[in-house]
C-alpha cells in the first residue's frame, strides 16, 4: 500500500504535444477523452474539496421522475418494462442529514481492507464470478484472466479476437450472462478495426489455460469508434436486458443524432435486439445526449444512474429515465433548460473524470480518473442528502472501475498502466473496500 506517496509529474502518453486537448485526449481541441492527470497532483489524501468544490442538481431542478416504470425480472431474452423510478420519491428535510428517515449518513466512511491482485496490465471491465473469483478484461492486450480472491494468482483465460487497442479503445466492459450457471457465456465490450461491438463467448473452465473462451459471438455492431470517447461500460439490470454505455468519439453531433448507437445508453435483449419498452420500438437506444458514458449501475429500487465525461467544465451523475435528452453538446452540466435532463450531481474534470459506478450501502460510488478519488454520493430515493464525499485522493492514482460485491463491500480497480498514468511497482491493483 502506497498511503501519501509523492503523485508524479503526470505528464501521461497523451497529454501534451501538438494532438493535446484541454482535457488529456488525443484529437481536435475540444474533443479531449479521459483526461490526463497534469502536473497538479499532489503528496497523500490532502483535503477534501480542494479545488473547484462540486456542486449539486438536486432533483426537482430538471430531473424528470417517470412513475410507474419499475419492473421485477424477466426470463432471458423476453421483453419487458424498462427499471424506473417509483411514485412518491421523497425530498430531504432541511438537514439533509441521516437523521431522514430511509437516508444513508450524510458522511460516510472507506476502509481499504485487502489486495486481491496486483501486476495488471490495463485492466478494465471486471465480472465477479459464482464462487468469488474475478474476471479481469486488459484493455490493451486483450485478453481476459481470472483472478483467484483468496491466493491473488491471475491466469488468462483467452484472448478476444479482432480486438484493436488505441487511444481509448480496447477490451473494455465485462458482462455475465443472467443465465451464467447453464449456458456460462461471458459478454464484452470492445473496439475492432471499424467499429465498437458487444460479443459473447462461452467460457469452458476445462479447457486449457489461455484457450478457454469459445469463438465469439457478436449481438451488436456498428457502435461508432473513435480514438477517444469509446465508453465501453456494459452490464445486465434487474430486468435481465443488456445496457451499453457507448461515446461519441469527439464527433459531437453523434450525441444527439437519434439513429447513431454514439453518444447513447443502449438497452438490449442478450441476443442483442432491441427491447419491448425501449422509447423506439426498433431500436436500441434508451437514452441519448451523452458524451461518453463509462458509469451504470442500479440502486435498490432499480434506478438507473450512469456516470459520463464532461469536457472542460462539468463531470455528471446522471439518474437515467427512457427516451431521456441529457443534453451534450446543447448542455454541459446543470442548465435549466426544457428539453434536457439535468444532472443529479456535476464535478470539475479536475477532481473526477468518472469512469466506474457502483451502487452500495444508500450512495453511488463513483472511481475518478484525473480526479484519482472515489467519490460516495449519498441519496434518498434520486434525492442527494448531502455533498459527495471524496476518499482515497491520491493514494492510488487513477481509478477506474468499482463494483459492488453485496453489503458493504466493494472492487476498486486502479488505471495507472492505461498510458496515462505513471505506473509504480505493484500497479495496476484490485482492492477491497468496507463502506459505509
Amino acid at each position: 500500500m502506497r498511503y501519501g506517496r509523492n503523485r508524479r509529474d503526470g505528464s501521461g502518453a497523451y497529454g501534451n504535444g501538438a494532438y493535446g486537448t484541454s482535457d488529456g485526449g488525443i484529437g481536435e481541441a475540444g474533443a479531449g477523452g479521459e483526461r490526463d492527470a497534469g502536473a497538479g497532483r499532489r503528496a497523500g489524501p490532502g483535503p477534501r474539496g480542494r479545488g473547484v468544490p462540486v456542486a449539486l442538481a438536486l432533483a426537482g431542478c430538471g430531473v424528470l421522475l417517470t412513475a410507474g416504470c419499475s419492473s421485477g425480472g424477466v426470463p432471458s431474452g423476453a421483453g419487458g418494462s424498462p427499471p424506473g423510478s417509483p411514485p412518491g420519491t421523497a425530498s430531504p428535510g432541511p438537514s439533509g442529514t441521516a437523521q431522514d428517515a430511509g437516508a444513508p449518513p450524510a458522511r460516510g466512511s472507506v476502509t481499504v481492507s485487502g489486495e486481491v491482485a496486483k501486476g495488471l496490465e490495463s485492466p478494465w471491465g471486471v465480472a465477479p464470478l459464482p464462487g468469488g473469483d474475478l474476471l479481469v478484461a486488459s484493455r490493451d492486450k486483450g485478453t481476459i484472466s481470472r483472478v483467484r480472491t483468496d491466493t491473488g494468482a491471475v491466469t488468462q483465460i483467452g484472448r478476444v479476437p479482432g480486438v484493436a487497442p488505441g487511444g481509448e479503445g480496447g477490451l473494455l466492459g465485462l458482462a455475465l450472462s443472467p443465465t451464467f450457471a447453464s449456458d456460462r457465456l461471458v459478454y464484452a465490450y470492445f473496439t475492432t478495426e471499424s467499429d465498437n461491438r458487444i460479443a459473447r463467448m462461452r467460457y469452458d473452465e476445462q479447457r486449457q489455460a489461455g484457450q478457454q473462451l469459445g469463438a465469439p459471438d457478436t449481438v451488436l455492431r456498428g457502435i461508432p469508434k473513435g480514438v477517444v470517447h469509446n465508453g465501453g461500460r456494459i452490464a445486465f439490470g434487474p430486468d435481465r436486458m443488456l445496457y451499453a454505455g457507448t461515446g461519441e468519439t469527439g464527433d459531437t453531433a453523434l450525441a444527439q443524432d437519434r439513429k447513431s448507437l454514439g453518444g447513447k445508453i443502449l438497452r438490449m435483449t442478450p441476443d442483442g435486439q432491441p427491447v419491448h419498452g425501449n422509447p423506439e420500438a426498433d431500436s436500441v437506444v434508451y437514452s441519448y445526449g451523452h458524451r461518453n458514458v463509462q458509469g451504470l449501475a442500479w440502486d435498490k429500487d432499480k434506478r438507473l444512474w450512469a456516470a459520463e465525461f464532461g469536457q472542460n467544465t462539468w463531470d455528471e451523475l446522471n439518474l437515467i429515465e427512457p427516451g431521456g435528452n441529457y443534453g451534450w453538446p446543447e448542455v454541459e452540466g446543470k442548465a435549466g433548460r426544457a428539453g434536457f435532463r439535468d444532472p443529479v450531481a456535476v464535478w470539475k474534470p479536475d477532481e473526477a473524470s468518472p469512469s466506474g459506478i457502483a451502487w452500495a450501502q444508500g450512495s453511488v460510488w463513483m472511481a475518478g480518473l484525473k480526479g484519482e478519488r472515489l467519490w460516495r454520493i449519498p441519496l434518498k430515493g434520486a434525492v442527494p442528502v448531502a455533498e459527495p464525499e471524496a476518499f482515497l485522493q491520491g493514494k492510488y492514482g487513477r481509478l477506474r472501475t468499482v463494483v459492488s460485491l453485496g453489503g458493504d463491500r466493494l472492487l476498486l480497480v486502479t488505471s495507472e498502466t492505461d498510458g496515462r498514468g505513471s505506473p509504480e511497482a505493484g500497479d495496476d491493483r484490485i482492492l477491497t473496500l468496507t463502506v459505509r
